[in-house]
């Protein structure tokens, strides 16, 4: 099997900040690396899984409260209206299941509002938001989320 996510989910402890925003035994949060958006996070599990369906109890325990406190630092963080939580999980190489977790910015324009927010991620490499960018933001988001 070739899994991006599980290949990294198997480096947790040389992973770069962007890579490991925040972990525990069930779930880990990256950055997304292709967004343009700063703050794009993506939660997924530590083992392989391709369906929500087949999450453990715990794993599903725990999936909300990951929701609600990424939403809540990002929000400190970023001053985002709200977030949005979206999972597909059907792109290639990429079945491992994952939620998006998006801030929602108050002057996000309309033309990118709900699913539209999808434009801003599988971006050109020159209009990403840098990986020093998403290192720092991680560091950033890890300590908003040790206070709470």
């Amino acid at each position: 099997m070739d899994c991006y996510t599980c290949r990294n989910n198997e480096l947790i402890d040389s992973l770069p900040a962007r890579e490991l925003v925040a972990a525990d035994e069930h779930w880990r949060c990256a950055h997304a690396f292709d967004s343009a958006l700063p703050g794009w996070l993506i939660l997924v599990p530590r083992r392989h899984v391709t369906s929500i369906a087949d999450l453990t109890d715990a794993e599903a325990a725990s999936l909300g409260t990951w929701q609600v406190r990424l939403s809540r630092a990002l929000r400190a963080l970023s001053g985002c209206t709200k977030t949005y939580v979206v999972q597909f999980a059907e792109q290639e190489g990429f079945a491992h299941v994952h939620f998006h977790v998006v801030p929602r910015m108050p002057d996000l324009p309309d033309e990118r509002r709900g699913p539209r927010i999808f434009g801003y991620l599988g971006v050109p490499e020159d209009d990403r938001f840098g990986e020093q960018q998403q290192d720092e933001l991680a560091t950033a988001l890890r300590a908003q989320l040790d206070l709470g």
